[in-house]
């Protein structure tokens, strides 16, 4: 049975289609009920169960931690890991996380995450996107920036065999991008989970075994 939403006066149509879309998203309601924050978190949830980056993890960074679905899958799975994140915008406590509120452009950033992470990281999660501006070619370029800022700092933190994943937009990360991971990577893959609406741009990048 679907929710329809009345249009209220002052809301945008794109609001209102928003609002019903959420209404009646299975994973919403899914994610409602067993107490994630976000339909995010079974991106994670069903990207762990393909390649299971999260098996064994100790130290774990998770990069646009907002509203902490990601973490919230991470302290689940791997209830004794040490997971630290960072967003822009701020997230309520998650119990057994480190969260920062700060700009991972930040120069004094990576530091910060060091400092609470207290070693090497055995994964690096990105799930930043940048603002989009409705200019498909500037969103991407935006969005490869984020990917790239990540990679540079899991290629500072990560142990050897450690992994990195990261949202990119449709398409894929890009030949240069592709080529850098796998310069530094044994394995690099794209995928796009099932919880992913199928009308979305996104994908994540899945690089593993990082060669140090």
């Amino acid at each position: 049975m679907t929710t329809r939403v009345k249009t209220a006066k002052g809301r945008k149509v794109g609001s209102t289609k928003w609002l019903e879309r959420q209404l009646n998203d299975p994973y919403v309601k899914r994610a409602r009920a067993e107490g994630f924050r976000s339909r995010a978190a079974y991106k994670l949830s069903e990207l762990d169960d393909r390649f299971a980056l999260l098996k064994g993890v100790e130290r774990v960074v998770d990069l646009g931690v907002a509203p902490g679905g990601w973490t919230q899958v991470v302290r689940k799975r791997t209830p004794k890991a040490n997971v630290v994140g960072i967003d822009l915008l701020p997230t309520d406590p998650i119990d057994g996380a480190t969260l920062l509120q700060m700009d991972f452009l930040d120069d004094k950033a990576p530091e910060a995450l060091r400092e609470a992470l207290g070693g090497p990281a055995d994964i690096v999660l990105s799930d930043m996107a940048a603002n989009t501006v409705g200019h498909p070619q500037t969103d991407h370029l935006r969005t490869m920036a984020l990917v790239e800022a990540g990679l540079e700092f899991a290629g500072e933190v990560l142990r050897p065999g450690g992994a990195y994943v990261a949202k990119v937009l449709a398409g894929g990360a890009d030949n240069n991008l592709v080529a850098e991971l796998k310069r530094r990577f044994t394995s690099v893959k794209h995928a796009k989970p099932p919880a992913s609406r199928k009308g979305s741009s996104e994908w994540y990048v899945v690089a593993q075994g990082f060669k140090g």
